[in-house]
């Protein structure tokens, strides 16, 4: 129990506590668009928002929880806020995702290329 094994192997299985060691522009002709917070340090900080609570999506659950506060007992009329804080979640989940296979398929790109060029040497 507690033993991870990776499903294609661990040279190829990028560590989620390592940071990219790939160029975060490779592949993209036009460049990204960087993410930004909405939500500033102040307004975290004042609505004593917890660590785990403050990523990209910060902004919508500040105005979630003012919504609760504003409506209470009637919290069923902050449907959309929380409809919005979710969707934001499960987006910024699927990003991470992507960026997650995303290095995981540069990493195999590059052992394939390494391969070859030592087949080549080789041969």
């Amino acid at each position: 129990m507690g033993n991870i094994q990776p499903l294609h192997g661990s040279d190829i299985t990028p560590s989620p506590l390592k940071d990219t060691i790939f160029d975060p522009e490779f592949g993209f002709p036009n460049g990204r668009k960087e993410r930004e917070m909405i939500a500033t340090v102040e307004e975290m900080n004042s609505a004593k928002l917890p660590m785990k609570d403050r990523d990209y999506c910060a902004h919508l659950l500040l105005k979630f929880r003012a919504c609760r506060a504003d409506v209470y007992p009637f919290v069923v009329k902050c449907a959309h806020e929380k409809h919005a804080y979710l969707t934001c979640e499960y987006e910024d989940y699927v990003l991470r995702m992507k960026e997650f296979e995303r290095e995981r398929r540069l990493l195999a790109r590059k052992k394939r290329i390494e391969a070859k060029l030592h087949q080549e040497v080789g041969a």
